[in-house]
């Protein structure tokens, strides 16, 4: 029953990410007016910073002194993450006979989430 509850904590978390990712993305490109690249990277790294926070805490309840070395694994997994997640996207809305955008996308989400969370359960929290 542990396991069932941290997915969900990570979940939960995931979807507080998106919020800041989105949020932070949307403040610094239509309101302050930073180049919409810019602005992407910022909320990306907004959202990795508050979702490593959480699950650090939260979620897998680490006890790991050095938190440096167990951020940079975050990011790593993050980092491929996003990778896998915009490959998915392409293989389905580019080559799979022309997939819906936001249909590759979900599927994306739903592979990437898998592959975030056992990742971030074996290599960065075990």
């Amino acid at each position: 029953m542990d396991l069932f509850f941290r997915i969900i904590k990570f979940g939960l978390t995931g979807l507080l990410g998106m919020a800041i990712d989105f949020g932070a993305t949307w403040l610094f490109k239509e309101k302050i007016k930073v180049n919409k690249y810019v602005a992407n990277a910022i909320g990306f790294t907004l959202a990795v910073t508050n979702n490593y926070l959480i699950n650090r805490v939260w979620t897998f309840q680490s006890t790991n002194t050095n938190w440096g070395t167990e951020f940079s694994k975050f990011i790593i997994v993050s980092l491929i993450g996003l990778a896998l997640n915009t490959f998915i996207i392409y293989l389905f809305h580019q080559r799979k006979n022309g997939t819906n955008f936001y249909l590759a996308k979900f599927i994306a989400i739903g592979i990437v989430f898998v592959w975030n969370f056992i990742a971030n359960q074996m290599f960065t929290f075990r």
